[in-house]
């Protein structure tokens, strides 16, 4: 599909106007989608907290183990969830061109999609035991990790599904179910971890399976929430997405693949990125791998807003795409990656006032060695935080466009030629340690931002896919 830029004559102080209310306009709506998947995002967050409370609770071992289970579980869900991801921008694109029924082939292909990967992406939990063990862990870190992910496996299918949901949710530009459901779904969570983790109020006491079982019931539970607002409530009933479901869409499915591999793989190697800097930080010092593992929950945290306005600026380059409209697909992204910019850019500007205080919560005295360098890597991470935000919401604007495949590349040469490599050599060659590797992660992420903003330049001018 092309687009031609058209200009047309017009009195300056008109077309100010003009493009002033339609900016505003622009933000508006970005907004409307952005805030509920953001809060959405960090509801999530707010689980796996209460989950890590309640297992810290049986010492450090269990949170170890906890910790390497949810590194082999995530590998796996995170390439399931990029590949369905993509059912987001093609209900997006047939939501803007006025094509009900490609909505609704759209998110039963991504349903078909998640059943197919599901089962082979749950072998990896299943065999978590072995993997943590060939990666020299110790023998009983591992094996409790293996219980964890027994509970947790079965809940990959219906969260998955839930994620399909979800895309199309935001396609209609009806995002609030999501965030009614998560928000339901916080305070149930930590009811089934504290029943089934404990042995509370007469349920059996599972330890660590029994939370990651908690978890898996939660994600069952929103994906039936999920489906019964999909199937019982406007505006989504009226499309009969599940009508016909058992048929399988071929020719669109391998159009899912061909845009949601890449995100899959891009998502692969942002999280391999940082999985390795953390292997870095272990070979300086436990006080080092301390600060990172800090420091880098404060940028998971920031990371959920623009990764919700990036969500909302698929949809909305989608719609513009969807309907021939050039100037509105550019409209879209700008808004969607100054706002992003602008977020980020007022919250590393707290983080930075108060990093001695944040090191402070989760350490105790500020003065602490491990706090003092917590502080240093949050201060250091005031390029990293802004470049994050503006990389994950310019890349949501060109999945928009089904632009996946380029950004991959751009991933590869960012993350891990730039990010990687600047890490090792900041950290040991050139002697900054700890600091070197955030060095190096920020590098990694200011290149990989650049590109995309390049990309999308030059697809929003010229010709889109």
């Amino acid at each position: 599909m092309a687009f031609i830029e058209k200009s047309e004559p017009a009195a300056p102080r008109a077309a100010e106007a003009v493009s002033g209310n339609q900016l505003a306009a622009e933000l508006a709506e970005t907004l409307k989608l952005a805030v509920p998947l953001a809060l959405t995002q960090l509801g999530q967050i707010a689980m796996m907290t209460t989950d890590i409370a309640f297992i810290g609770r049986l010492g450090s071992d269990t949170v170890a183990a906890a910790a390497l289970a949810h590194t082999v579980f995530f590998v796996s869900f995170t390439f399931g969830m990029g590949l369905v991801s993509a059912v987001s921008p093609l209900a997006a694109q047939a939501f803007g061109a006025r094509d009900p029924r490609m909505m609704r082939r759209a998110l039963r292909v991504g349903l078909w999609a998640a059943l197919f990967m599901a089962l082979p992406l749950m072998a990896l939990p299943f065999h978590g035991e072995a993997i943590l063990l060939a990666l020299g862990q110790a023998p009983a870190a591992a094996h409790l990790a293996q219980q964890y992910l027994f509970g947790l496996v079965w809940g990959i299918l219906p969260a998955l599904w839930f994620i399909a949901l979800r895309g199309f949710m935001s396609a209609v530009n009806r995002p609030e179910p999501v965030l009614w459901i998560t928000l339901a779904a916080i305070p149930a969570n930590a009811l089934l971890v504290y029943l089934l983790l404990y042995g509370k109020w007469g349920a059996p006491e599972f330890g660590l399976f029994g939370a990651g079982l908690a978890t898996t019931l939660v994600n069952l539970g929103t994906f039936v929430a999920g489906v019964w607002f999909t199937a019982r409530r406007q505006p989504f009933r009226k499309y009969h997405v599940f009508s016909r479901v058992w048929r399988i869409d071929w020719p669109l499915m391998g159009k899912l693949v061909a845009v949601g591999a890449p995100i899959s793989l891009a998502f692969l190697l942002e999280y391999g990125m940082f999985g390795a800097a953390g292997l870095l930080m272990g070979l300086i010092s436990t006080t080092a791998l301390a600060a990172h593992q800090i420091a880098l929950q404060i940028a998971a945290i920031l990371f959920m807003v623009p990764f919700g306005v990036g969500m909302a600026a698929t949809v909305r380059v989608g719609h513009a795409v969807g309907r021939c409209d050039p100037a509105g697909l550019r409209r879209a992204g700008y808004v969607a990656v100054a706002l992003s910019g602008a977020f980020m850019s007022i919250m590393t500007l707290a983080v930075i006032m108060a990093r001695f205080e944040i090191a402070a919560i989760f350490l105790g005295e500020a003065t602490d060695t491990t706090a003092r360098l917590t502080a240093t890597l949050l201060l250091i991470g005031a390029t990293f935080f802004i470049a994050d935000g503006v990389q994950t919401t310019t890349a949501g604007a060109l999945r928009g466009m089904n632009d996946t495949q380029l950004p991959l590349l751009f991933a590869t040469i960012s993350y891990w030629l730039v990010g990687f490599v600047s890490a090792y050599a900041l950290a040991f060659r050139a002697g900054y340690g700890a600091a070197g590797v955030w060095i190096g992660l920020s590098l990694g992420t200011a290149v990989y931002a650049t590109l995309l903003i390049l990309r999308f330049r030059l697809l929003a001018r010229t010709l889109l896919p």
